[in-house]
């Protein structure tokens, strides 16, 4: 049979009649593509991990000689292998290239990307145009992996080797955090854009050269399949200030300023070279698209020996320094001390080369002795001295080699270990003393943590001060359901809802808040200046406390006794400590859980509901468990009534569901843009209830309505109070990653 995945890259059977295939047939996207995707809440399945849920990675990590490990990483990089052979001898370059590949997916939009699951070994990532050839690199590594097995994660192991890499090459990191968890299957949740072929730029709004041009969120590279940009400019085209345009706004969505920017530019080009020695013609596809005999290799080489002085990567040949296997500023002095004019590599890509053909201006051949090449300069590297800002910074690193060397340092650590969330998560030696801004800092527990009878003694305290449920309930969900399990930030340790930004925000409703956390903290005053001895509460905990001990008199008003779990020991942040820039990306602009919507979108609220439910970590079962609570509780963030189906607010029911499956009511929609539903009496045309898209969604949609119908029958109510009470106490204890318990059942895996 004609393997035809590796002439079409896409499915070999479309069209094609197998008698007795499974699963080859048109996917439910071919059919019916608007469909809401619920399957996206299961992939947080262990299901998929043959490790198991039980297995404790931090427990297996510490087994590992990092000393060893690193010295195994060293000895590779200088072992050069004849079926890939390394540039100048040294495989440091490469590495460095695979490790930020894999880190420099992350988008502070969303927190998703990054080299926290390895997800660079997956589709899509492990066939997108600017990870070619970086299958070889995993691939160099697997020796190493072998030796260490689970102990070592992929992910682990690609930003060690990244730091290993520049160490050998004379650079001092500024340390190495383990505890990446590895992925085990592709990512499907992440919107990496609507393009559909490579390269694609349809996530550009405005006038290149208005004022007006924007990225789509929340992606954050300019082209479809791209780590950050073109670099040879905007879709190819050669002009240096669009590209340092294109440059701010990528780097700025993946969290860094424009000092970190040159640094990691000017740094990462101190070493190796780019590839595009050979016409593309001579590239098969990308591993996605490759025959089964390739074993995962993508972008087969015919020309030549097919590796070596014939590789081929992006197109654009050459290097940026006289030494690339060793750290200087000299990619700075040739920036700057150079003229520059455009030319063309072999493979056909725009690149820069010096106007002068001096010695100076020349950088040996990566692999054929005595051989010189001229240096090489991208549109993007020229980008740095054209745009007056950033020649600034570059002029001001040139002139003070231990500020570069620091910036870089930092801006690497940052890069690698941006999606790790707070410092309690990383493992090993090497982790630095010092704390820094984007780790979200929260101050180590001081205090004795409250007792059990503290908490029933608090709980009594909180109830009596005469706020609703609602507030109580609203005022801890706001604060816990700002986490994000794809970067591990936001969450309620750390009181940060009492900051700015988060304080001002429109959907935490800023004067009820003012009045909820004002009589919270006179609660823990009261409680802390009683105190003997060194047991204290903090805010955070008086927050979530608070809503649990709404919900308990919710249920017990609804005729069910239960007992809302809490576990104390949150700290309160400082405002010092708190990014409010940083802060702002975790501002939901829509938020279903509280019926907010900032403004109208193209993609529906219910959309968004799923991917907010996505980055919590909720299954389908705990998502309409929730919904259904909170509506009953009245917690939509201005107050209205809609989804509010009960007679009997502020009690933790099933109305919800019972009376959104009543076929005695009829819905239609109140405006055109059908973002607002009125129900009323299919007898009477009495108005009944008032709805959104993120209430309707639970009838309409088959599988959230399959789980619904679950709680709305007669035996549901006790059932759904038990899994409210679970899936709260989830979100609540979303980002507590230091208790040792929170793999327990209905939470997230340890670390």
């Amino acid at each position: 049979m004609t393997d035809n995945a590796t002439v079409t890259g896409g499915c070999p059977f479309r069209g094609t009649r197998i008698e007795g295939a499974q699963g080859l047939g048109p996917t439910l996207e071919d059919w019916w593509p608007d469909r809401l995707r619920v399957e996206l809440l299961h992939q947080q399945t262990d299901l998929a991990n043959p490790l198991g849920a039980d297995f404790d990675y931090a427990k297996a990590f510490e087994t590992i000689d990092l000393n060893e490990l690193k010295n195994d990483i060293f000895e590779m990089l200088k072992t050069s292998q004849d079926w890939w052979p390394a540039d100048y001898g040294h495989y440091g370059p490469q590495m460095i290239r695979m490790a930020w590949h894999a880190a420099g997916t992350y988008r502070i939009a969303d927190g998703r990307g990054g080299a926290g699951s390895a997800l660079q070994r997956f589709l899509p990532i492990d066939s997108w145009v600017d990870n070619g050839n970086t299958d070889k690199s995993r691939r160099l590594l697997w020796p190493i992996k072998q030796k260490y097995g689970s102990a070592l994660s992929w992910a682990d192991l690609m930003v060690l080797t990244g730091n290993c890499a520049l160490e050998a090459m004379g650079f001092k990191t500024f340390g190495f955090g383990g505890g990446r968890l590895d992925g085990w299957q592709a990512d499907s949740a992440t919107y990496w854009g609507a393009e559909t072929e490579m390269q694609g730029r349809s996530r550009w709004h405005g006038d290149p050269k208005g004022e007006y041009y924007d990225l789509e969120n929340p992606v954050a590279a300019s082209e479809m399949s791209l780590i950050y940009v073109n670099p040879e400019g905007p879709g190819g085209n050669s002009d240096p200030l669009s590209s340092a345009r294109e440059i701010r706004e990528t780097f700025a969505r993946m969290a860094m300023n424009d000092e970190e920017t040159v640094a990691l530019i000017a740094g990462g080009h101190a070493f190796g070279k780019s590839h595009g020695a050979v016409a593309k013609e001579h590239i098969g596809p990308a591993p996605a698209g490759a025959s089964i005999e390739t074993q995962g290799f993508g972008w087969m080489n015919s020309a030549g020996t097919g590796n070596a002085e014939f590789t081929m990567t992006n197109g654009i040949e050459g290097s940026w320094t006289s030494e690339p296997t060793k750290w200087d500023a000299e990619y700075l002095h040739n920036l700057f001390n150079f003229e520059w004019e455009l030319t063309e590599s072999p493979a056909g890509a725009k690149q820069w080369r010096p106007t002068v053909a001096t010695l100076e201006a020349t950088t040996p051949d990566a692999h054929i002795e005595g051989k010189r090449n001229p240096l090489m300069m991208m549109t993007s590297d020229i980008a740095l001295r054209d745009d007056p800002a950033y020649a600034k910074i570059c002029r001001r690193y040139l002139d003070n080699m231990s500020e570069f060397e620091d910036a870089f340092s930092r801006a690497w650590y940052k890069l690698t270990h941006r999606d790790m969330g707070p410092k309690v998560r990383y493992l090993g030696a090497e982790v630095p003393a010092e704390s820094l801004i984007w780790q979200d800092p929260i101050p180590k527990l001081d205090h004795d943590p409250i007792d059990s009878t503290d908490i029933a003694d608090l709980k009594a305290k909180i109830l009596a001060m005469g706020l609703s449920v609602s507030e109580l309930v609203g005022t801890a969900w706001a604060s816990a359901s700002t986490f994000r399990s794809s970067d591990k930030r936001g969450g309620a340790n750390g009181a940060r809802i009492r900051l700015a930004p988060q304080k001002d925000w429109e959907v935490n409703q800023p004067q009820q808040l003012a009045k909820v956390l004002s009589a919270l903290e006179g609660v823990q005053k009261m409680f802390n200046d009683a105190q003997t001895g060194n047991k204290q509460v903090s805010l955070a905990d008086l927050i979530v406390l608070g809503g649990c001990a709404g919900v308990d008199r919710a249920a017990r008003d609804a005729g069910v006794e239960v007992d809302v779990p809490f576990t104390p020991g949150r700290m309160d942040a400082k405002p010092e400590d708190t990014d409010i820039e940083s802060f702002e990306w975790l501002h939901p602009v829509v938020d279903g859980f509280r019926n907010f919507q900032q403004r109208q979108f193209k993609v529906a609220c219910e959309v968004f509901l799923i991917d907010r439910a996505n980055l919590l970590t909720l299954t389908a079962p705990q998502l309409t468990a929730l919904i259904g609570g909170l509506r009953a509780i009245g917690i939509n963030w201005d107050g209205s009534k809609h989804g509010a189906f009960t007679e009997r607010p502020g009690v933790l029911s099933n109305d919800f569901f019972v009376n959104l499956f009543d076929m005695a009511t009829v819905w239609t929609a109140t405006n055109n843009e059908k973002t607002a539903f009125e129900g009323r009496d299919r007898q009477t045309g009495q108005p009944k209830w008032t709805a959104t898209r993120a209430d309707l969604v639970f009838g309409s949609d088959p599988q959230l309505r399959a789980v619904g119908e679950v709680y709305a029958a007669n035996d549901g109510h006790q059932r759904l109070v038990r899994d409210f009470v679970a899936a709260w106490d989830k979100v609540m204890m979303l980002d507590r990653f230091d208790v040792p318990n929170r793999g327990r059942v209905g939470q997230p895996p340890q670390g």
